[in-house]
């Protein structure tokens, strides 16, 4: 690793460090991964991250510690698929994604820590936002706008997280749009580059590169 390389703070299992990494993969813009453990944070990571929450991208002269804004940034050096070039309503997407459902995602996947909430309700919530999904997945050859975009990839691992709650349930839902989206990403070449393990970064410990 040179000494300008930016480092990607990293947790492999975070939905918004995939989606971080999926631009960073695709981009071909090449990073130090860190991986850290969230209930052992290492000094160095608190040090470089203002929210101490992953990812965190250090670069030379800034820190980028939203995933969205991790993603305009590989993006905008390099775009081959041309993710960026989304309708403006793909943000009012991702917004809907990273809000109203990220907030009843919680409440049904970690029930225990929201004991005076209705699991019920909150699985409603995220139900309706995933039929609008569906629908529009439906209607559009496959992915959100008829082609794949950056909403796309910003969407996919909190879909994959909550379909993952229950498996079998989210499978019979009649969302076959959504569904087949899912399917594909989880199959990707993609996806599985992202998702490589690595062992927790130390103090010393030798730099991995990504991608």
């Amino acid at each position: 690793m040179t000494a300008a390389q930016p480092i990607l703070w990293s947790f492999r299992r975070c939905p918004y460090a995939i989606r971080a990494r999926l631009a960073i993969w695709v981009s071909g813009e090449s990073v130090a991964l860190r991986e850290i453990v969230l209930r052992d944070k290492p000094a160095a990571f608190c040090s470089a991250s203002p929210s101490a929450t992953v990812p965190c991208l250090v670069l030379p002269d800034t820190v980028i510690d939203e995933s969205l804004d991790i993603m305009r940034w590989a993006l905008g050096m390099n775009d081959p698929r041309g993710w960026l070039n989304m309708p403006a309503a793909g943000w009012d997407w991702i917004a809907c994604n990273d809000g109203a459902f990220k907030h009843a995602l919680d409440r049904c996947k970690y029930a225990s820590r929201y004991p005076d909430e209705d699991p019920e309700r909150h699985l409603s919530v995220a139900s309706a936002h995933l039929r609008a999904l569906d629908a529009a997945i439906s209607q559009s050859d496959g992915w959100i706008f008829g082609r794949e975009s950056l909403a796309d990839v910003a969407l996919f691992p909190f879909v994959r997280q909550f379909a993952f709650i229950n498996k079998p349930w989210f499978d019979a839902q009649r969302w076959p749009g959504l569904q087949g989206w899912l399917a594909r990403y989880l199959a990707s070449d993609a996806f599985a580059a992202v998702m490589q393990k690595y062992p927790p970064w130390q103090s010393g410990s030798p730099e991995h590169r990504f991608p």
